[in-house]
């Protein structure tokens, strides 16, 4: 490693530098000056310094690409298969998926609140629900297909039943009751 020695020379008195005892010294130092060239110096170092760091960063990118598309797979035509849960019948899970002789296993999440008819990579859009069926005492909705995740072999149309509330929430009868009083 080499150190560089800077000596700080004098500079001559004003009257040799600027032409003579009666001339006015000039605002700015000659481009020339030692403390110049040492801002000089400096700048092109911190430049030289930002060069580096700016190849180094780019270079640490190209790697990143190069080991993400070795991970990949050239394969465009995957199967996967459904989310299959680590425990019970919800929550975080795994699906295997297939193409030619690849076969990789991805991270899923199953809501513990999802209708396990249908299951997570079917997705629906439902209708409001129908009136209450005093013959069975649930009311119906249907709801057709939207959108089939990771290949899922979903029904067209689905339909979901539920109990009938036994309580009546007719706010037009509350209000005609308190009306007589």
């Amino acid at each position: 490693m080499e150190v560089a020695v800077v000596s700080l020379a004098v500079p001559p008195p004003c009257h040799l530098v600027h032409g003579g005892p009666n001339t006015s010294p000039s605002p700015h130092p000659s481009p020339s000056s030692p403390g110049r060239m040492q801002i000089r110096a400096f700048l092109l170092l911190l430049l030289l310094l930002a060069l580096v760091l700016l190849a180094a960063t780019a270079e640490a990118g190209k790697n990143k690409k190069e080991k993400a598309k070795k991970d990949g797979s050239e394969c465009e035509d995957w199967r996967w298969g459904p989310c299959v849960p680590n425990s019970k019948d919800c929550g975080l899970g795994y699906r295997e998926g297939t193409c030619r002789d690849e076969s990789k296993k991805l991270k899923c999440k199953i809501p513990c609140n999802w209708k396990k008819k249908f299951g997570a990579d079917c997705k629906y859009k439902f209708e409001s629900w129908g009136g209450c069926s005093p013959q069975t005492g649930v009311k119906t909705r249907s709801g057709i297909l939207k959108k089939a995740l990771y290949n899922a072999q979903c029904e067209e149309i689905v339909y979901v039943t539920k109990p009938c509330s036994s309580k009546i929430k007719s706010k037009s009868k509350a209000k005609k009751g308190k009306g007589k009083d």
